[in-house]
């Protein structure tokens, strides 16, 4: 039995009894990655000798002082978009590929406080941009319940790294569900918190209006235990809420006796598989058995959701990567004959083909006598679908439907195909637009591979989403299913 199979809360006791070392946990950490990371690809960079060192530093402070922080002692892993001071952050970029930032970013830095331990940078998609880590600059990761299958996206690298056990949990970014689609394939849990409730302080922005850090880990519990640590209003983001942060594991009391439920029609519609949708069907089943009730109901608006995301996602790309030009920081061509030149080629050279369509995209919706027929009437949209949600939180508690319309797919499978690819976020991105929280729980199996449940909570309202979560899956075993590496 791996170290990594334990909760949380059930390391913390062995650690403060004394019975395992924090240098265990990160020596397991390490000859996990060793053993089955040539196969699954999940990190770029690792933080070995620092690790090691403050692992060493942990398990001497273990009985000779009080208080101890969140997340003592325990192994995580960090998304390569978060930055990291003297641990290279490259975005999956070649454009960043030498770039080591002088500052750590504030989720970084809260869980430093927690006393958590880095164990290096993971793979995605690069700059974020992407469903199934085959955009990443460096290499492929693969999907450890088979490795012939991707991962999802773009935090395909934070949740194979959590399900193949090479870190007990990691953190991740969502901006059109790349938190909770690469974890419904990966049959762990992950969750994309409100807008605002995590700083995006040190995140390198793909598009400033959607992107939010959250937590992915192989359990309810350890997720809450994870956001308890990185949430909280940021004097260094202006878009970080100042909303009290609650006790998030005082929610998980696995009582949901009237909760109201409701299922939107559209998400269990055309292009949503068979296999997601009995599976969605069964989990209702297990939520009333548990004293929750639940409805049909419309999103009217979710239908123009995928156009609406790809017109502002890329509109906020394009001005947000305009920073990366070769002049001050990462890498700059050695072809150049003059400043727009260097600009030029550096850009050729340092973006992949998705980042160059996307940035294309966005300055297009953005230019002169374009602006108002996409990029204007894009938010305008945006908004009615924030009010589709919100008016179904006029009488529901919880929205509630597949992540994904189908298990992962396999590797090269969609790559020719921009827009298939786009469509798998179908049921994921309508969360982004409206700023509400999200989590994917493990909810089942086709041929094999995992499948999803997402459960959608109104704005800081995170606790509900957690009772949900974890009430269903105490009454369920999907999420104790491991792949066999």
């Amino acid at each position: 039995m791996s170290l990594f199979d334990h909760k949380i809360s059930e390391l913390k006791t062995l650690i403060h009894k004394k019975e395992i070392r924090i240098s265990d946990l990160v020596d397991e950490s390490y000859q996990r990655i060793q053993k089955v990371d040539g196969k699954v690809q999940a990190f770029l960079q690792l933080d070995e000798e620092k690790a090691r060192a403050y692992a060493k530093e942990l398990d001497e402070a273990v009985g000779s002082r009080d208080e101890h922080g969140l997340l003592f002692g325990l192994p995580i892993g960090i998304k390569d978009n978060i930055v990291t001071k003297d641990l290279r952050t490259t975005c999956a970029s070649k454009i960043l590929q030498n770039f080591d930032p002088i500052y750590d970013a504030t989720v970084v830095q809260r869980l430093h406080e927690a006393e958590a331990v880095t164990i290096g940078k993971l793979n995605m998609d690069e700059f974020a941009m992407g469903s199934s880590t085959e955009n990443s600059g460096f290499q492929k990761t693969k999907n450890p319940w088979n490795l012939e299958t991707v991962p999802g996206g773009s935090s395909g690298g934070s949740a194979a790294a959590v399900a193949a056990g090479e870190v007990p949990f990691s953190l991740g970014s969502d901006t059109g569900g790349s938190i909770r689609q690469p974890a419904s394939f990966c049959g762990v849990v992950g969750l994309k918190p409100t807008y605002g409730r995590v700083s995006r302080y040190g995140l390198v922005a793909f598009a400033s209006s959607l992107d939010q850090i959250g937590p992915i880990t192989t359990s309810v519990e350890d997720n809450a235990y994870l956001l308890q640590a990185i949430s909280g209003v940021d004097e260094m983001d202006s878009t970080s809420a100042n909303v009290e942060v609650p006790d998030y594991l005082s929610a998980l009391t696995g009582d949901i006796k009237g909760l109201k439920i409701a299922v939107p029609k559209e998400y269990l519609g055309e292009g949503v598989g068979q296999a997601a949708k009995d599976s969605v069907l069964a989990s209702l089943k297990v939520l009333e058995g548990l004293g929750a009730t639940w409805e049909e109901v419309s999103l009217p608006h979710s239908k123009y959701a995928l156009a609406t995301y790809y017109l502002l996602a890329s509109s906020e790309a394009s001005a947000n990567l305009a920073r990366f030009d070769g002049i001050r920081y990462g890498y700059r061509t050695d072809h150049a004959d003059s400043l727009i030149d260097i600009y030029k080629q550096t850009r050729s050279e340092g973006f992949g083909d998705e980042v160059k369509r996307r940035i294309m995209l966005g300055t297009f919706a953005l230019s002169s006598g374009y602006y108002d027929a996409y990029y204007k009437k894009a938010q305008k949209v945006r908004t009615l679908i924030k009010k589709d949600f919100e008016d179904v939180f006029e009488n529901y508690d919880v929205i509630i439907g597949p992540t994904t319309p189908t298990p992962a797919f396999k590797l090269g499978e969609k790559t020719s195909d921009p827009l298939t690819m786009y469509a798998n976020d179908i049921l994921t991105i309508p969360v982004n637009l409206a700023g509400v929280p999200g989590i994917s729980v493990p909810c089942g199996f086709a041929d094999g591979l995992p499948l999803g449940l997402q459960i959608i909570g109104k704005h800081f309202d995170e606790s509900t989403v957690y009772r949900v979560a974890h009430a269903y899956e105490q009454a369920t075993d999907h999420h104790k299913q491991k792949p066999e590496l």
